[in-house]
């Protein structure tokens, strides 16, 4: 695969919950892709904000975690604060300033929101985007969640009915099914078949 005939850059997006795979996906895809991809995602620009605003009260300007009154088990929902609406708009403007100057990118994301996806898709309209829906059942990222003790417990239960409520995707991976370097097989497969 040639970068762009145009200069253009190329964008693959990742869509899926905490502690789905994506990241990993990210590596395996970087590693197999003959051309020099860059890689930008949520955690990344979440955990670049001063560590001040990774703690109460400050944190929810970023996100906060809503009881859900429905039920009594702790389950949460997830509502985006200023900061963090700002952040990822910053996100998303970022991919495209890369793609603008003609570098390939992949954008790990966690779609809480309509209209991330459609400022996505409006910014980055320009450029050819590869949509990837990054899917592992609930009881396999929780058990990743707990395993893994840098992530807030419940957070992928919250993301988990709402992350793929928007998004077509040009191709699925199930990371609970395949290694990371066969789904990015898969998608290294539906990028050329994008290209065509």
């Amino acid at each position: 695969m040639r970068d762009s005939p145009d200069g253009r850059g190329r964008i693959i997006l990742l869509n899926g919950t905490s502690s789905s795979g994506k990241s990993t996906l990210a590596r395996a895809l970087q590693d197999a892709l003959p051309d020099p991809w860059t890689e930008i995602g949520i955690d990344r620009f979440v955990f670049s904000l001063p560590g001040r605003y990774l703690r109460q009260p400050l944190w929810s300007e970023v996100f906060r975690y809503v009881p859900r009154t429905d039920r009594d088990d702790g389950s949460f929902t997830i509502e985006t604060g200023p900061l963090g609406q700002r952040l990822m708009s910053g996100m998303h403007r970022t991919a495209a300033s890369l793609a603008a100057a003609g570098l390939d990118v992949i954008v790990d994301h966690v779609i809480l929101e309509a209209s991330w996806l459609e400022e996505c898709l409006h910014l980055w309209a320009p450029y050819p985007v590869l949509l990837v829906g990054v899917r592992c059942p609930l009881d396999v990222v929780e058990q990743r969640e707990h395993d893994r003790r840098d992530r807030t417990i419940g957070q992928a239960a919250a993301q988990h009915d709402v992350v793929h409520r928007w998004c077509e995707y040009d191709v699925e991976v199930d990371t609970s099914v395949l290694p990371a370097a066969e789904c990015a097989g898969l998608v290294l497969e539906a990028l050329r078949a994008h290209a065509r």
